[in-house]
């Protein structure tokens, strides 16, 4: 290859390896997930919820760095299968918040094993997971920061 393409290697894209240890890690927490009638998506934000439940679908959007049109249907499917249920505010009726359901709260433990298990499958020691969460993160706050300043 010519020395001028060099930066368009396969080897040289930040976002290949990227990408693809994404759909790897991805495809590993789906058969888990199918254990307990998740998908990935709707996992996270059960996750959210059993954290931070009530809560509105803007700060979901920004926890999880999706777009209201991902949210929205995420969460009818989870309304769906009862493990959630859509509420207007006592504070303000026109925002609607989002809770758990008895069977949503009783999923959490069910999910349990899923951190550990995919843990395990991740050939990362603890010292090499936390500093790879640090850049990620870093990554996506400064993304954050950048989107903020535009508004």
């Amino acid at each position: 290859m010519d020395e001028k393409y060099e930066a368009l290697r396969l080897k040289n894209q930040l976002c290949f390896p990227l990408y693809a240890v994404s759909n790897l890690i991805t495809r590993k927490y789906k058969t888990l997930l199918d254990d307990i009638d998740l998908t990935y998506t709707q996992y996270i934000v059960m996750m959210v919820l059993w954290e931070k439940a009530p809560v509105n679908e803007k700060f979901l959007c920004e926890e999880l760095y999706l777009k209201s049109n991902t949210i929205t249907p995420l969460l009818k499917k989870l309304e769906n299968k009862n493990l959630i249920e859509k509420k207007k505010s006592a504070k303000d009726e026109r925002n609607l918040v989002i809770e758990l359901t008895e069977k949503g709260r009783i999923l959490q433990d069910k999910a349990l094993c899923v951190p550990k298990t995919i843990a395990k499958e991740i050939c990362l020691s603890e010292d090499e997971a936390v500093f790879l969460y640090q850049i990620l993160y870093k990554i996506l706050d400064q993304e954050r920061k950048k989107n903020n300043e535009k508004i």
